[in-house]
């Protein structure tokens, strides 16, 4: 059984978050995760991770959920960190056998392993506290370009229809006999199953093109939705900011 990354499964939780303006609420985070990923102190980025766990109890987003969904990524990261820590040229302070860790590399792998996660975690509370469709609304309002926005919306719709799709293939495959080897017959196999996926998704395509333009679609998204940004929007979206800002400032001057 196919488990869908619903990100959006939260969304009609009650929070400061989840009443905060859809617009403000993308720009002030995207603010905050830039932020982050380009702070070269070290110091300075377990200050920005500290408060990227604050914004997620705050968007009283269930942690079990946020740690299902980031365990996969955390493997790869983590991953990232060892071969940096052993790879990375520098002064020695240990050694294991043949391998030899470095200062340098154990402070660089650290910086970018916070920096990665602190911009993972701010991922739950910036799209996981509305609505999907609601998010697309409010990029088309943003003036993100709409193919860009139309693309998105369709990947996010119809990425799971093809994981049905697959899912299908393989249960076919499988009911014939078909045993997952490492062998050229194995491979061949996946190859054309995969060919078929491609095939098959190029029909649906022709589809539901054909079906929205019979429907009148124009390429702008309508939802039920309306913004209402009001003065406590702004002043939460300016104080996200302004965190990212003095993140920077601190870790120039010197002050932490």
């Amino acid at each position: 059984m196919i488990e869908y990354p619903e990100i959006d499964r939260y969304a009609s939780l009650d929070s400061p978050l989840h009443r905060f303006d859809p617009r403000a609420k993308l720009i002030a985070f995207l603010s905050l995760i830039f932020s982050i990923v380009l702070v070269p102190d070290l110091k300075v980025a377990f200050i920005g991770l500290l408060f990227a766990v604050f914004m997620l109890i705050l968007s009283r987003i269930p942690l079990t959920f946020v740690f299902h969904y980031l365990e996969w990524v955390a493997i790869f990261i983590l991953s990232f960190f060892v071969i940096l820590i052993f790879t990375f040229p520098g002064e020695e302070i240990a050694r294991f056998y043949l391998l030899s860790i470095t200062a340098e590399g154990l402070y660089t792998g650290s910086l970018i392993t916070v920096r990665a996660f602190s911009a993972l975690i701010l991922i739950f509370p910036m799209i996981g506290t509305m609505r999907f469709d609601t998010t697309i609304k409010a990029l088309y309002r943003l003036r993100v370009p709409g193919s860009l926005v139309q693309m998105l919306m369709f990947t996010y719709r119809y990425i799971f229809v093809l994981m049905d799709e697959f899912q299908s293939i393989w249960t076919a495959m499988e009911s014939r006999g078909f045993q997952l080897r490492s062998n050229f017959y194995a491979l061949s196999t996946i190859g054309k199953a995969l060919g078929m996926l491609f095939v098959r998704s190029y029909e649906r395509a022709e589809r539901v093109y054909q079906a929205m333009c019979s429907r009148g679609y124009t390429g702008n998204p309508r939802t039920l939705v309306e913004f209402d940004i009001r003065m406590k929007d702004y002043l939460l979206a300016v104080s996200i900011m302004g965190f990212a800002v003095s993140l920077h400032i601190a870790s120039f001057t010197g002050v932490i």
